[in-house]
């Protein structure tokens, strides 16, 4: 398991996703629906590494809004290696600043984070499965053009480590 920096959505569009959850289980698509008990919530993770400190973390970002009031436009489905299903929301100019005002707080700070997230690199998602059977891949897209456009606003953010037990809130 990780440690990530996610940004959580509006109640509309969380629900949405958790819709979509539930059709892709229902074409035989394991989602996240389940992860963590049902509490697992839809989100775009900033930040991923093996692990991070919420206090190292909550004092690199301190002063910096890191629930930016940024507006998401999920626009596409997109899969990565290992069968990873996900909605992409459109990478708009306040979207990239904010990623890479929190990645250079962090990198200065010291915090280590996987190559994948960094600025340049980083291709924003909200995860909805984490192994699409080949065969069931063409279904899954299907159901997630039904559902979009999905328009969100980011109403919160927490440093998790799922294996660890940690959810620490932030600003």
């Amino acid at each position: 398991m990780v440690a990530a920096l996610e940004l959580y959505l509006d109640t509309d569009a969380t629900r949405r996703i958790r819709v979509l959850w539930e059709a892709l289980e229902a074409e035989g698509v394991q989602s996240l629906r389940y992860l963590l008990d049902q509490r697992h919530r839809p989100h775009v993770s900033l930040a991923v590494a093996p692990r991070l400190d919420p206090e190292q973390v909550a004092g690199a970002l301190a002063g910096l809004t890191v629930a930016a009031p940024l507006r998401l436009s999920f626009q596409h489905a997109g899969q990565f290696v290992g069968r990873v299903l996900w909605l992409g929301p459109t990478p708009t100019p306040e979207l990239l600043a904010h990623h890479a005002e929190v990645h250079a707080r962090l990198t200065r700070a010291g915090v280590g984070l996987s190559e994948h997230y960094q600025p340049g690199r980083w291709v924003p998602h909200c995860t909805l499965s984490m192994r699409v059977p080949n065969a069931l891949m063409a279904a899954a897209v299907r159901r997630c053009l039904e559902v979009l456009p999905i328009d969100a606003r980011v109403v919160g953010a927490a440093v998790t480590d799922h294996a660890r037990g940690i959810a620490h809130r932030l600003p």
